[in-house]
C-alpha cells in the first residue's frame, strides 16, 4: 500500500508540475506581442522577415551564389540556421528578466521560467522553417534539401547551440544585465565570421581552420551540405554536438548556482 500511495504522489507532482510548465508556456506565447496568440504569430514570422529582407537585398543586388542555380535558396539555407540559433539564444536569455515576477510563487521556480521558455523557443523554430520553406516554394524555389536528414540535423543543431548558450546568457545576466547589449553586437559579428554570405571552405586552408573552431559556422554548413552534397566542406559533428552539450551543462550549472542565488 505504501508503495502505491508513494507512487500516486510522485504521478500528482508530476501533474501539478506540467501544470506549471504549460501555463508558462501559454503566458510566454501570449505576453510576447500584444497579449493574444496572434502575437505569438508575430514571434514566428519575424525571424522570417528578417531572413527574407537578408535574401531579397542579395537577391536585388544580384550577388551571384557561390554555389547552385538558386540564390534565394543559398542564402536562405545559411540565414535560417544562424537566425534560429541567435533567436533562440537571446529568446532563452530574456526569459527570466521577462518572467521575474512569476518566481515569487512557490510553485514556480527559476529553472521553470527557463525550460518553458526553451519548449517554446523551439516549437519557435521548427515553425518559422516551415514558413521559410512555404514561401520559397511560392516563389517558384524548391526548398527541398537533396540530404533531407542532413538538413533538418544542422537546424535541430542550431536550435540545441541556442539552448545552451541561451542559458549561459540566463546565468551572465543575472549579475551583468548589460550583457544583453552586448551580446546584440556579438551576433552582429557572428552573423558575419559564420559564412552566411560566403563558402568559408573557399578561403585560405590557414583562415578557414581558425574559422571552423565557430560552431555557427559549422552548423551553417552542415545543412548546406544537405543542399548541396558537393560542397566539400568538412563538419565536425562531433565537435559541435559536444559544444551545444557543454554550452548547456555550464548554462544549467550557473542557473543552479548563480541565478539561484541570486533570485
Amino acid at each position: 500500500m505504501s508503495g502505491t500511495a508513494s507512487s500516486l504522489v510522485r504521478r500528482g507532482a508530476a501533474e501539478s508540475y506540467l501544470r506549471v510548465l504549460h501555463a508558462l508556456m501559454l503566458r510566454d506565447m501570449r505576453t510576447r506581442f500584444g497579449g493574444s496568440h496572434w502575437g505569438y504569430a508575430v514571434v514566428v514570422l519575424w525571424p522570417v522577415v528578417h531572413t527574407f529582407v537578408l535574401v531579397g537585398i542579395y537577391v536585388f543586388r544580384k550577388v551571384p551564389a557561390p554555389i547552385g542555380d538558386s540564390r534565394a535558396l543559398f542564402f536562405a539555407s545559411g540565414a535560417v540556421p544562424c537566425l534560429i540559433f541567435q533567436y533562440v539564444s537571446r529568446e532563452v536569455m530574456k526569459a527570466v528578466l521577462a518572467n521575474r515576477p512569476l518566481t515569487y510563487y512557490p510553485q514556480v521556480k527559476v529553472f521553470d521560467v527557463v525550460l518553458a521558455r526553451i519548449i517554446v523557443e523551439i516549437v519557435t523554430g521548427f515553425l518559422g522553417l516551415l514558413v521559410v520553406c512555404g514561401i520559397l516554394t511560392a516563389i517558384g524555389v524548391d526548398p527541398r534539401p537533396a540530404d533531407a536528414v542532413m538538413a533538418i540535423g544542422g537546424y535541430s543543431a542550431a536550435i540545441l547551440l541556442g539552448i545552451g548558450i541561451g542559458t549561459i546568457n540566463v546565468g551572465i545576466m543575472s549579475f551583468f544585465p548589460a550583457w544583453m547589449m552586448g551580446y546584440v553586437l556579438f551576433n552582429i559579428i557572428m552573423y558575419i565570421l559564420s559564412g552566411v554570405m560566403f563558402l568559408p571552405n573557399y578561403l585560405p586552408k590557414e583562415v578557414y581552420e581558425i574559422l571552423k573552431w565557430n560552431p555557427a559556422l559549422q552548423i551553417i554548413e552542415w545543412v548546406r551540405l544537405g543542399y548541396y552534397p558537393n560542397l566539400g566542406a568538412k563538419v565536425d559533428y562531433l565537435y559541435v554536438i559536444l559544444f551545444a552539450l557543454f554550452s548547456l551543462t555550464l548554462g544549467l550549472l550557473l542557473e543552479r548556482f548563480v541565478v539561484r542565488q541570486r533570485s
